[in-house]
């Protein structure tokens, strides 16, 4: 949710007047209505006014003597004290936009660290179910044992490797029985050991072990 940073109403009060004046609305050397007149212009508290009054006496906008109200003595102040205001104002924004990226970016590291977090243990949990690495050796055109099945062949007793699938084609044969056959051009799926693999490529060539 983007922050916003409001000022208080006696400086945005103060920050209207001095835009009034600004602009020729309210000229240099003439009087400033009342504070319950502007209090009711404005529809804010006669001590809202009073204090909106004395920041722009503070910036020698205005000069305010007892029992003769409040004279505008400088338009170019308050010129000034609009650019300075707004320059105020984009600080702030600037600020928020920073606070705001600064909280996004520690919502995102967190949501990094789960994700990273989270692959670890799906690792580890998967290492621990799959200690066998999956290895694909394809059946050579003139293979000896071609059309007989892996159980009529013994594949495991023979090679101590288990077959998971064989590609044929576009098709993927998922656990294959022991009445699957071995064809021309099939890709034998298997798991076991790393010295398995050099059993199953010499069975396939050779027929033998």
């Amino acid at each position: 949710m983007e922050k916003t940073s409001v000022a208080p109403v006696y400086s945005q009060v103060a920050l209207d007047i001095a835009l009034r004046i600004s602009r020729g609305e309210l000229k240099e050397n003439t009087k400033i209505y009342g504070r319950s007149l502007m209090a009711s212009e404005y529809g804010v508290s006669p001590e809202t006014i009073r204090k909106a009054i004395k920041l722009l006496e503070d910036m020698d906008i205005v000069e305010t003597k007892q029992n003769s109200g409040s004279l505008v003595v400088s338009a170019e102040h308050a010129v000034e004290y609009v650019r300075r205001f707004s320059q105020r104002n984009d600080i702030r924004t600037y600020q928020n936009q920073l606070d705001d990226l600064l909280s996004r970016h520690a919502s995102l590291s967190r949501e990094i660290s789960d994700a990273a977090a989270a692959i670890v243990r799906v690792n580890e949990k998967f290492s621990k179910t799959t200690p066998f690495i999956n290895y694909e050796t394809p059946v050579p055109a003139d293979s000896p044992i071609l059309g007989y099945t892996l159980g009529e062949l013994s594949f495991w007793q023979r090679t101590a490797a288990t077959v998971i699938a064989i590609r044929r084609g576009d098709k993927i044969v998922l656990s294959p029985g022991p009445y699957a056959s071995i064809q021309s051009g099939d890709i034998i799926v298997y798991i076991g050991d790393v010295k398995c693999v050099e059993a199953v490529s010499s069975f396939l060539e050779k027929g033998i072990i």
